[in-house]
C-alpha cells in the first residue's frame, strides 16, 4: 500500500515584469505579446495612468502607465510594453521590463497590504515575495478598468 503524494500546490504561470524597484507577476493567460514601446497619442480628458492610445498591429490601444496604476511616481524609463487580452479589450501596460515567466506559488502570497490603498486595488490581486524582492501578483483585468470612455476601452485585435 503506498501514500498517495500530497496534492500540488496551487501555482500560476505569470509574466514577472520590472517598475521602478518592484516586480509584478501578470497572468500568463493574458499576456498576447510583449514589445519595444511604439508612439503614443495623448487623450485629452484621459485618466492619469493612461499614456494614450498606440496602433498595434493596425488597432488603436490604450496605453497604461503600470507605475501610475500601483501609485507610483510615473515611470520615466519604459522599456517595453506588455500587450494584454482582456476579454474583448486589449489594453498595452507600459513597464520599465520584462524579466521572463515564473510559476507563482499561490499559497505563499497575501492579501493586499494597508500600504498599497493608494494603488488601484482591483489591480492587485495579492502580494508576495520572489527571490528576497516583494512580488504583485496583478489582475489582469483590473488594469484597464470597465468605466473608460468606449474610445479608449473596445479596441479589439482585428479578426
Amino acid at each position: 500500500m503506498s501514500i498517495p503524494p500530497p496534492p500540488a500546490a496551487p501555482r500560476r504561470s505569470t509574466l514577472v515584469v520590472s517598475v521602478g524597484p518592484h516586480s509584478c507577476a501578470i497572468p500568463l493567460e493574458h499576456v498576447v505579446e510583449t514589445m519595444r514601446p511604439l508612439p503614443v497619442e495623448t487623450i485629452a480628458g484621459a485618466p492619469t495612468f493612461v499614456l494614450g492610445l498606440s496602433v498595434i498591429r493596425g488597432v488603436p490601444v490604450p496605453v497604461v502607465d503600470l507605475a501610475a496604476i500601483l501609485g507610483l511616481e510615473p515611470s520615466r524609463s519604459t522599456r517595453r510594453f506588455v500587450v494584454l487580452g482582456l476579454t474583448t479589450r486589449r489594453v498595452a501596460v507600459a513597464v520599465d521590463g520584462v524579466l521572463g515567466v515564473r510559476q507563482v506559488d499561490l499559497t505563499t502570497t497575501d492579501a493586499i497590504p494597508p500600504l498599497l490603498r493608494t494603488a488601484n486595488v482591483e489591480a492587485v490581486a495579492a502580494v508576495g515575495q520572489l527571490d528576497e524582492h516583494l512580488l504583485f501578483v496583478l489582475e489582469a483585468s483590473g488594469i484597464l478598468p470597465e468605466g473608460l470612455p468606449r474610445a479608449t476601452s473596445s479596441a479589439q485585435a482585428p479578426a
